[in-house]
């Protein structure tokens, strides 16, 4: 077995794994509005697994239909940090119109190339690469501060590897055609960037499994009689925490804000920041604490179900 051949079996096998991690993704989201997120993330790694698979096994000897399957692959892989961003009700499923239409715009050159100018290498404008490219950075940003940074950060960097030689840079049109060519077959890179992406997904589903565990537990301590519950930071940052990670930072971060300013106007004595409650008073009086709850219950419900909320915590 060639070089060649060991690299792109290597892609192969590593876009397996991030297409089961993707799967596994979507039991571990139901109930909350990443599961649109969870749905692009099994598309586009599917997609992924089909190119490094056609790739192990010898196909895409055509430069100009091989680059044009790569840039439909990459915009793919931008969808479900897009579809995060507008995971609220009740917009979160009209949301996923606008994130389809994304994939379709990015992936234009690609599907003009192959229908119209048979054997020609996609034309990709400065402007859509320049988009790409802040969109990974986007889906970094949103999880880089949370517990999945270094995971948001595997992934990220192995997007960044695939998309390449859509950078934004304005190459002349012989030299980007060129670039185009030479990067989609290069099986050291495709390798690297599929371990990349591998490693972080599976990273990822690694926190999920401890965040559920701590979750666990945190039911059977809330399911005690109050007395035993030592504060109502206990009930309250179980599901924030989870679903800051679930959704990334921008989300929890609107959660946290929300909360503050019915806190402020109500004179209770907490304030709920990106690392959980702080709380404060007296802990005998169970009035604020109750109206507290009811309140951060009905913003997070904005974003996940009651059955989601059960699974975190316990009333």
């Amino acid at each position: 077995m060639s070089a060649v051949q060991i690299f792109s079996s290597v892609s192969f096998l590593a876009a397996l794994v991030v297409l089961a991690t993707a799967a596994i993704g979507i039991w571990r989201v139901r109930g909350s509005t990443a599961m649109p997120a969870a749905g692009w993330a099994v598309a586009a790694s599917l997609g992924f697994a089909l190119e490094m698979g056609v790739r192990s096994a010898g196909g895409f000897t055509d430069p100009a239909a091989a680059t044009a399957i790569r840039l439909a692959v990459v915009s793919l892989s931008l969808c479900p940090a897009m579809s995060l961003l507008g995971a609220k009700r009740p917009q979160h499923g009209v949301w996923q119109l606008i994130v389809a239409t994304l994939a379709v715009v990015l992936s234009l050159p690609a599907l003009t190339a192959l229908a119209m100018r048979p054997g020609s290498v996609p034309d990709v404008h400065l402007l859509a690469r320049g988009l790409m490219l802040i969109l990974v950075l986007v889906g970094w940003l949103n999880f880089v501060a949370t517990g999945r940074g270094f995971a948001a950060t595997m992934i990220s960097l192995g997007q960044l590897i695939l998309m390449r030689p859509l950078w934004p840079i304005d190459w002349p049109i012989d030299s980007y055609s060129e670039a185009l060519r030479l990067a989609t077959s290069q099986p050291v890179s495709d390798c690297v960037a599929a371990v990349f992406v591998a490693v972080g997904s599976v990273l990822t589903q690694q926190f999920r499994l401890r965040a559920t565990r701590a979750s666990s537990a945190t039911v059977r301590d809330a399911s005690l009689p109050s007395a035993h519950i030592a504060s109502i930071a206990s009930l309250i940052d179980p599901p924030f925490l989870a679903l800051r990670e679930t959704l990334g930072a921008a989300w929890a971060l609107r959660i946290a804000e929300r909360f503050c300013t019915i806190a402020a106007t109500r004179g209770w004595p907490c304030r709920l920041h990106f690392s959980g409650l702080d709380e404060g008073g007296d802990p005998a009086d169970g009035q604020w604490q109750r109206d507290a709850l009811r309140a951060f219950t009905s913003l997070m419900r904005r974003f996940v179900s009651k059955e989601w909320l059960y699974r975190h915590r316990s009333y």
